[in-house]
Order: structure tokens, then sequence, then C-alpha cells
């Protein structure tokens, strides 16, 4: 690491900064109807759901988002339960991004509602980080009403931290030489990407702490959890080298659904995955996309998650090959709980290369061309046009399934 002693962003070993909005969903829908300010909301009201998003004044109670609806009106029934309004929040987004764009030179949106900016050496021009992380909030507020948390830091992994260190409406910033005494102190649990399952491992060991860590060397770590020892002993020293991506392709793209109806039928899961299959395969052709990499998600009644993934040797965007997958990974599972959400994940993209290939698959063809001509009409007819046989037996109102527009991107 290359340090320097200024402040101003000149010469300056990098600057990265995090924005990350303040309750986004639910600051949103107070900002649009000033009679729920100060009132604490809810994003979601199917009591079947989870939270997606909660205001300050419901976090008060202890609801969080992912927290099912049911425990959230347990804690507070006087809340205000929304069932949420996707668009208007990706309006915002895209507003909220404009302003990022608009003075910081190289951003990377990580989310509908948070963003990281390489602003190394733009000191002469915007001045010392501080005082550019307080113009962008002002423009921010001005521009959307809304607050958002500011973190600056050497990299990405400590931005983020920064960013969420004194929320809402916060700014941190940590200098170069002040990473070691803010992480000596810094609970393992707020560093991105260290789960439930690692915090349990590693307190077994003594570890609470990011200090605790280097009380081993790091080929202790890296022959005790492989990759994640790698991770944990880079983080433990304040390394992170992944660069901020402008304009970074997705690199998953994904579907689930929650069911109003816990369910142990493979049938019933099958033409849901066909469903999703459908959805994605779409979107990677639109987008010219292929994947290797196909995933399985099932929630089951207890909340517990199981994620299985199979590797292709080809990539595709083929909605069979892709339904064909996740049916092989759901027939793998044995199923004791009933399941309440499944979903279906395709990633490690490969670009859309079109050549002929030297002996054609007659099979692979008959898929693609059926694929084009649905694809083709529903782009002319609409989402709801046409429906394959196999999945119109779904006990769902799956005209209005396939209109929506829920692939993610991911890497988070």
């Amino acid at each position: 690491m290359k340090s320097s002693n200024t402040r101003d962003g000149s010469n300056f070993q990098s600057i990265i900064l995090h924005v990350d909005m303040d309750a986004f969903f639910a600051s949103i829908e107070q900002a649009d109807n000033p009679d729920l300010r100060g009132k604490p909301v809810v994003i979601g009201q199917s009591l079947r759901g989870v939270a997606s998003a909660a205001s300050y004044e419901a976090r008060r109670y202890g609801i969080h988002s992912a927290m099912p609806i049911v425990q959230a009106r347990k804690l507070c029934p006087h809340a205000v339960f929304l069932p949420g309004r996707m668009a208007r929040y990706k309006e915002v987004s895209h507003q909220i991004m404009g302003i990022i764009h608009s003075l910081c030179p190289v951003v990377e949106q990580a989310s509908v509602d948070e963003a990281y900016a390489d602003i190394t050496g733009t000191g002469r021009i915007s001045g010392p980080p501080e005082v550019l992380a307080r113009r962008l909030k002002e423009k921010i507020s001005t521009g959307t009403g809304l607050t958002c948390s500011v973190g600056i830091a050497p990299n990405k992994f400590l931005a983020k931290i920064a960013s969420d260190w004194n929320k809402p409406d916060g700014l941190t910033v940590i200098l170069p030489e002040e990473v070691p005494s803010f992480l000596s102190r810094l609970p393992l649990s707020k560093i991105p990407g260290v789960g439930h399952r690692t915090l349990e491992e590693l307190s077994r060991l003594g570890v609470t702490v990011v200090s605790d860590i280097l009380r081993h060397p790091r080929q202790f770590w890296i022959d005790r959890f492989g990759k994640r020892g790698l991770f944990l002993h880079d983080r433990a020293l304040g390394i992170d080298h992944s660069p901020v991506e402008p304009e970074g392709d997705s690199k998953s793209c994904s579907a689930e659904n929650t069911f109003s109806q816990d369910t142990l039928d493979p049938e019933i899961l099958k033409r849901w995955l066909l469903i999703q299959a459908e959805r994605v395969g779409r979107k990677l052709r639109s987008t010219r996309k292929k994947g290797t990499c196909i995933s399985l998600k099932l929630k089951f009644n207890d909340f517990a998650v199981l994620t299985k993934a199979v590797s292709l040797h080809e990539p595709t965007h083929r909605t069979r090959d892709i339904f064909n997958a996740t049916c092989a990974l759901l027939a793998e599972q044995r199923l004791v709980k009933p399941v309440r959400l499944i979903g279906t994940c395709v990633s490690n993209f490969r670009a859309e290369q079109h050549r002929l290939p030297l002996f054609p698959d007659a099979e692979s063809a008959k898929q693609d061309l059926l694929d084009q001509a649905i694809d083709q009409i529903r782009d002319r007819f609409g989402s709801r046009s046409i429906l394959r046989a196999e999945a119109a037996a779904t006990p769902e109102s799956v005209q209005d399934l396939l209109s929506k527009k829920n692939c993610k991107s991911g890497g988070k």
C-alpha cells in the first residue's frame, strides 16, 4: 500500500467512497406521503412474506428487512404496512445514480440503493473527499428529499463499513493511517461477506474481533478455511484489491417466488421452475448473455435455505437447458420439509458468440427457434400472450407472474 499524509484527494493512495441510502424504500414512501413521516413504516404486507424494508421508526421495535411479516406485526401492530412500489423505487434510484455520476468520475452501482465511487486524484477539481461527500449528500437531499450515509476509505470493503458506521445521514472517513486501529476493535460481524456460519466457527476458536485473526499466521487460516481463510486474513490487514467497476455487467440473473401455501409436491415445484427458466432465459437472450452455472434455491417452512448449483460444459441461455438443470438439482434433494420459496439463477456469464458449430445439435437448434418464437410473440403482444403447456397447470396466477420483470442483477 502506498500511503500519503495529504487529505485533499491529490496524490492519495486510493480513495473509495460508498453511498448507502437510509431505509431507502420506506424513506421514499415517507417522502411521497408526508402523513407517514415519523411513523413506523414496513414494506411488505403478505402474512406469508417478509419485510423488504423498514423505516428507522419501525426498527426501534426490532423490525428489520427479511423479517417475516407475521413477526413484524407482532412487534409493532400499529406500524403502516405497504406493498411497495418497485417502479417508483427504481425511478428514484436512477435519479440518485445520476447525481453520483455528476460528481464522481468512476461509479459502480452495487444495488438499487448503494454505489461505490473511486475519487482518487480528484482533489484538485472537487476538493477534499469530505467536502465532495457533503456536496453529494446535499444534492441527493435537495433532489429527492432523502438522506444517505457516506463512507470514505482506502478500499471498497472499508468504505462500505464506514457508510454503515453512523447511520442515518452519516459521514465517516477512515484514513490509511487509521486502518489498523479501526480494525483492531471491529467486530467480525461488520465485515461484508462474513456470515453467521463463519461467525460461529470463529467464535469456537475464540475469535470475535478482527484483531483476533492476526493472532495466527496467514497459513493457519488458509489451512483451516481455504479461500475463506485467505479472505479473512486479508480483511484483518485492511486489504481489498477489488476495483470500482463502472457500469459493470451483472454477474447473475435470477428469479424466485414465495408460494401462498407451502408445498412438497414436486410437480408444482417443477412448474414454477419452468416459469422461472422462461423469465431468466428471456432476460439472458435480450442482453446477449449466456451462463455456465445454474443454481437452485429452496427456502423451507422453517426459513432454512438450501442452494445447489451445477456447472455446464457450454454456456447457455436456453429456457429448456435452464429448466432441465434446475429440475435435476431438485430431483437430487430429499424434501422432508415443505417448501415456501423456490428460485432459479444463472451466473458465470460469457458473452454470446454468433458462430456456427461444427456439428449442429438438432435438438438445441429446435429449442433456439422455439425460444426465439416465444420471445418475439411476447415482445409484440406482451408477457401474458403465450404460455407453455407444462406451466399452465400451476395453481397460481401465472399470467400475472409472467408479466413481472424481477430478474435480478447480482454480485453482492
